[in-house]
């Protein structure tokens, strides 16, 4: 298989630098890697493959012609530069929000819903980090017994948010002023319920894309996903407490082996043994992890679920580069 002609754009930050591990550890084939990021950036050096690769500006590596440009920059670069790199015939992943709900855009977790992407798509989105780990899980209970609805709570990571989130806490932690607090309220010892800003309707965004993306990656406007998230002062690792109403009768055993033969999914459900996901063992690995599996004590077809998995990772970037992976063994760039 022929390497590629790579570009990351965000190189630099958490999950850009997070892409450039998880490429290594699945060997994506890169023969040229075109590292891109903010002015102030672009001249470092970054390590990949054991090479030294330089920074460069977004519109060099636009000007270089990658095949494939996986962006990790924010919306805003999302929305400038990928509509630029797609008309150059470059396959733009993007790891932002920027395009996740527009219909000409397929959002993709290859595992559930890879066979949307098209041969003509040059613009494909990664779902937000809560949305991604949380379908892992659904899919396979979807197909076998049918959700009507769920009600999930999140306790998520700091990372979500950024260096200076980390900046913050560590902060915090060691008692030294915060000069440019990213939360409007301290997080060391402490959990905030808002994650992003709020709506009209009492919901925050982060709440919302929940709602909106799971129905776009599952293919059911009938999959009824509320949320409340809920920041909580951990360096790595989404957790997650799910609730399922079915339409169809399940078994707890049908429960744990269907999740346990999905791909990228771990069932850790030994509580007796105090066997369950946690974020500090979720961290720097790939795979969503499930467990504390349970029948809910009124509702028949009603199932509870433990949810974690590392958002640097599964989250962000190792799902951007399982697009890239998936596409090349399909013959994308043949």
């Amino acid at each position: 298989m022929d390497g590629l002609k790579l570009a990351i754009i965000g190189a630099t930050g958490l999950v850009g630098r997070t892409m450039l591990e998880v490429m290594e550890e699945l060997a994506l084939p890169v023969d040229e890697l075109l590292p891109a990021g903010s002015a102030r950036s672009a001249g470092k050096e970054l390590e990949f493959q054991g090479r030294k690769w330089t920074v460069q500006t977004v519109e060099e590596v636009l000007a270089a012609r990658p095949q494939v440009a996986l962006f990790s920059a924010g919306g805003d670069v999302s929305k400038k530069w990928a509509p630029e790199f797609a008309k150059a015939g470059i396959t733009v992943i993007d790891n932002s929000s920027a395009w996740r709900m527009d219909p000409d855009c397929p959002l993709v977790v290859p595992e559930v819903n890879g066979d949307t992407i098209g041969p003509d798509d040059r613009i494909i989105a990664n779902p937000n980090c809560t949305t991604m780990q949380l379908v892992m899980a659904l899919k396979p209970l979807h197909d076998a017994f049918c959700i009507q609805r769920g009600v999930v709570s999140t306790y998520q990571s700091i990372t979500g948010t950024g260096k200076a989130a980390i900046v913050q806490l560590e902060s915090e932690r060691a008692g030294e002023p915060v000069e440019a607090p990213v939360y409007p309220h301290p997080i060391d010892l402490n959990c905030l319920p808002h994650c992003d800003v709020f709506g009209d309707n009492g919901y925050t965004r982060e709440e919302m894309k929940v709602w909106n993306e799971t129905k776009k990656i599952l293919g059911d406007e009938d999959v009824h996903m509320t949320c409340t998230a809920v920041r909580v002062p951990v360096m790595g690792g989404h957790s997650e407490s799910v609730y399922l109403e079915f339409e169809h009768p399940f078994e707890l055993h049908e429960v744990r082996q269907k999740l346990a033969d999905f791909p990228g999914v771990v069932v850790q459900d030994e509580p007796t043994h105090n066997r369950y996901p946690m974020p500090l063992t979720a961290v720097g690995k790939n795979e969503v992890f499930v467990g504390r599996i349970r029948r809910d004590l009124v509702n028949e077809r009603g199932l509870h679920l433990w949810v974690v998995a590392d958002n640097l990772r599964k989250g962000a970037a190792t799902n951007t580069v399982q697009i890239a992976q998936y596409l090349l063994e399909r013959g994308r760039w043949a």
